[in-house]
Order: structure tokens, then sequence, then C-alpha cells
């Protein structure tokens, strides 16, 4: 027996339902879709930047912590199928507050891909004689920059209008174009100019550690990775959520991580040897604005380099696509549990939550305004981004403290271990992003706080049927930890106005003594098996196909 969203089957108390017709292709290749995006077109070349040819070492710890939460959400994943699940995980195990906050989390890193896509793709298309207008020297957007920009976002909504099925679809022939041209371009860059040499020439190490672990978050290779989560935000509307959700999470990550690890790989050695003379943080060769095509110009390449240009629109559209469904889902999974108005719940006649994208729309629309760059918003998303996946390892240790006999279609091997460790390296992430980005997150934290606490009263106060508990006692632990990482981050050394009172190591020491205190911590007072029923109450047992 599979437990699913039961408007899946009953529909929803304001008229609507979702469809279950994505299949494990279709759930695989949202995930797959997200994590090959923009992030591939510029993350090798800030990496390399930041770390010099250690990156290579930072797309490995980056992958390692993205498969432990992978794992994590797998299980998870299979035992509440529901659309827009990592939302609602900690609500489920925690209660209002907590739900409510890792709701906000969610969204607000969802709602603001997209965003991003659309301005990486106006940056490559920058190559191109009539669009050479769209940007500002400062990369801010023109008039006519943004205008194009809402009209991206348009076309985004638009494709999500026609339903989900046809979003599948559509997402999968993208992705399988955003696949095939990444592996491609490893092949040619490896036969066609490698030079083993240039990994050493300058040093292999150049920045030290503090490089590698700060070239984990702030260069985009989080970012680049992120995305597996699309699968379960679908899961509401996937046709068999109980084997289907664990394979399509753990397969697209190991794709998405292979594909990244070894595009840098390639990259570093396909550099000419001129363009790092001076050194790797001054990284130079004409057409370096569009890395993978600029190489691929400077090495001869010019054919390579002109599938890259069109590349550069079809892999950060199809991420942008998928993303602005994720966010329509996400708001769905919110109202849902109390912390939004039941409008996020309507869909139309083939079963599209169309509030949450006309509001996903507006959300893009106002990224464009404050944010000038692709970049400038990469370390912000990564923080909010590893910020939402933290609350499903507390959940996972909640859970199996509180229901250790509940039915989980796919059970983690080692999961009392791998729970916490993933928890920690979340921690680390989050840290890892400076305080710079850690204190205007901060910011967008205490405004979801206003937005979605208010509503909550709102409800209360009115009695609403999906009014919250807010639960304080069982997320006494989120203030501390919040605030607390704002603290060490402060006095750590990552970030130009950061302290740097805490020295390397020590800091990387208290950030995994403190993690690991607030894990347990929260697994303790997390609330009863009889309320987390009671949480969960808005799904039910079906068919194990999951109709």
């Amino acid at each position: 027996m599979a437990v699913v969203d039961k408007i899946a089957a009953t529909g929803t108390g304001s008229g609507g339902k979702l469809r279950r017709e994505i299949g494990l292709i279709g759930l695989l290749w949202a995930s797959v879709g997200s994590i090959i995006g923009s992030g591939w077109l510029y993350g090798a070349k800030n990496a390399v930047v930041v770390a010099g040819p250690a990156a290579v070492i930072s797309w490995g710890v980056g992958a390692v912590a993205i498969v432990l939460l992978a794992l994590v959400h797998a299980e998870l994943g299979g035992m509440f199928p529901v659309a827009g699940g990592t939302a609602r995980y900690p609500h489920y195990t925690f209660g209002g507050l907590a739900g409510m906050s890792f709701g906000w989390f969610s969204w607000l890193q969802a709602a603001t891909v997209a965003p991003i896509e659309v301005e990486a793709m106006i940056g490559y298309a920058g190559h191109w004689h009539f669009a050479q207008g769209f940007l500002h020297a400062n990369g801010t957007l023109t008039p006519s920059g943004f205008a194009v920009a809402v009209l991206l976002m348009a076309v985004f909504v638009a494709v999500n209008f026609l339903g989900v099925r046809l979003l599948a679809r559509t997402n999968s022939v993208a992705t399988w174009w955003k696949v095939f041209v990444p592996l491609a371009t490893i092949f040619v860059l490896a036969i066609t100019n490698f030079h083993p040499s240039n990994f050493t020439s300058h040093g292999f190490l150049p920045f030290g550690a503090k490089g590698v672990l700060g070239a984990i978050s702030t260069s985009g290779i989080i970012f680049a990775l992120l995305g597996f989560e699309q699968a379960i935000q679908l899961s509401g509307e996937s046709k068999n959520p109980k084997k289907d959700i664990p394979r399509a999470v753990l397969g697209s990550v190991f794709i998405g991580a292979a594909i990244y690890t070894l595009l840098q790989v390639v990259y570093i050695g396909a550099l000419p040897g001129a363009s790092f003379a001076k050194g790797w943080a001054n990284l130079a060769y004409e057409g370096i604005s569009g890395p993978f095509a600029g190489l691929a110009t400077v090495v001869g390449l010019g054919w390579l380099a002109w599938v890259l240009y069109v590349d550069a629109l079809v892999s950060p559209g199809g991420t942008g696509l998928i993303y602005t469904t994720s966010t329509s889902r996400i708001s769905y999974g919110l109202s849902r549990n109390g912390y939004a108005p039941q409008l996020f719940e309507r869909t139309d006649k083939r079963g599209v939550p169309w509030f949450g994208l006309a509001i996903s729309f507006v959300t893009g629309v106002v990224c464009f305004l404050p944010f000038p760059s692709w970049q400038q918003l990469v370390s912000f998303i990564t923080s909010a981004s590893v910020l939402m996946y933290a609350g499903a390892p507390l959940a996972f240790g909640a859970l199996r403290k509180r229901m250790p006999e509940m039915n989980r279609p796919y059970r983690l091997p080692y999961g009392e271990i791998i729970s916490p460790v993933s928890f920690v390296v979340a921690s680390l992430i989050i840290y890892w992003s400076g305080w710079d980005t850690l204190w205007r997150l901060g910011c967008a934290i205490v405004f979801g706080y206003l937005l979605l606490g208010g509503y909550a009263w709102y409800a209360t106060a009115k009695r609403l049927p999906n009014a919250p508990s807010m639960a304080f006692k069982a997320a006494q632990w989120l203030p501390v930890y919040l605030i607390g990482l704002g603290v060490i981050s402060y006095l750590g050394g990552f970030g130009d106005s950061a302290k740097n009172i805490i020295p390397l190591w020590w800091d990387i020491a208290l950030i995994t003594a403190f993690a690991v205190g607030i894990y347990y911590w929260a697994r303790a007072v997390a609330l009863p098996a009889e309320e987390i029923e009671r949480n969960i109450s808005d799904v039910e047992v079906v068919d194990e196909g999951g109709h």
C-alpha cells in the first residue's frame, strides 16, 4: 500500500485536483532537467577561479553532499508522494512553525531559480548582435532586456498551463538535448584539446583548503547540482510514486554529478596556457563571458561554440520551465498545510494550480529588478536551497524515532547515521556561503515570517478550516539553529564582511558540533506519533499503483 496525496483521488476543498500522469522517465527527466541548467555553462569557470584545478575536489565534495541529502529525500519521497513534498515533511513532524519556515525556504529558492535561468539565457545570447542591447555593462537588464526577460517567463508559465502531461513531454525532449550537449562537449574537448600539465603548472591547490570549500557554495557547484527534488515536488502527479520517486531522485543525482565533474576536468585541461598565465584568479580569454562557448572558439572549435550558444538557450530554458512548475506545486503544498490562502489550491480543468503559476510569474518579474546578473544570485539561492533541504534529515530522524514501524517503500540503509551526517553537511554548505550572503538570506526569512505568519494568524483568528497549529515546543530548536548559524558565520572567515575571528577548521568543527546538537535536540522534541499522524491526515492509503 502506498501513501499518496488525498487530493489525487478526491480533489481539494476548492474544487481542483492534480492528475497522476507522470511516469518514471518523466520524473527522472524533471530532476535531471533541473540539474543540467545554467550551472554547467558557468560553474566550471567560476569554480576554477576560486579553487584552481582543485575545483575537481570541490565538485566531488559537493556531489557527496547532495547524494547524502538525496538518499534521505528518497525514503521520505516514497513515504509521502505529495505535491511540494520538501515543503511539507517538517510540517508533519514538527508542526506549524517548522513547517511554515521550511515551506518558505523551499518556495523562496524555487521561485527565484527561473529568473536566474532567464538571465543566463540573456547573458549568453549577447554573443549575437541582435541581443547585445539587452544588458548594461554592469550586467543589469536594459529596458529591452527586461521586456525579453518578462516574455521568457511568460513562455514558461504558458507551457505549464497546457497541463502536466505536455509539460513532462516537453521537458523530456529538452532534457535529452541538455544531456547530449554536455556529453558531446566532454568528448570533443578531451580528444582534441587536453593538456594534463594545466593541473599542476600553476599549482593544483593555489588557494588552499579555503578555496576548495568556498567554491562549493559561492561558485555555483551546489547550485548546479540542486534539482533532484523536482521529482518529489511532482510526486503528487506520479503514476507509481512508491517505486518511481526513489529511483528518479537517486538516478538524477548520479547522472548530474558525473556530467559536472567530467566537465570541470575537460575545461581545465582544454584551457590555453596563456589564459591563466597571471594565475587562476585572473583567468582570461576571449569570450570568457560565455565560458565553454568562448573556450571552444579560442581552441578552434567554432562549430562546437555555435552548438553551445544554442544550448545556452535550451538548457537554462528547460530548467526555468520545470522550476516554474515546482513553484506552483510548493505554494499548493503550503496552502494544503494552512500557511497560504486556499486560492493556491485551485486547479483548472487540466489539473494545473493556476493561481500558484500566476504568482510564480509575478515573482520572477520582480526578481529581474534588484538582481542584475546570474552570479549575484547563485550564493543566495544555494543557501536558501540547502536550508530547505536541511529540514528533510530532521524529519527523517523524527519519523525513524517516533514511527519506526511505518511503511517505507524505500528504506535507507544506515539511515540513523546518514541522516545526521547529511544535516551536518547541509549546515556546512550554508556556512561556506559566507556572511555577505547569509545576512541577506536572514532578511528574506524575516519577510517570510511576516508574510506566512501573518496569514497563519489571520486563519487562526477567523477559525478557518485549514488554520495551522504552530507547535512552538516541537520547533524550539529552530530559532537557535538559524541565529546560531548567523553568529558563527559573522565570526568566521567566509565572506568579505565576516570578522575572521574563528580560524579555519575550528569553524568547521564548531558547525559540526552545533549541527549534531541541533539534530538530536530536534529529534527529541518532535511531535508525538499521534500528532504526526494528524498532520499527515491530508494523505490517505490507496492502491499500489497510486490511483
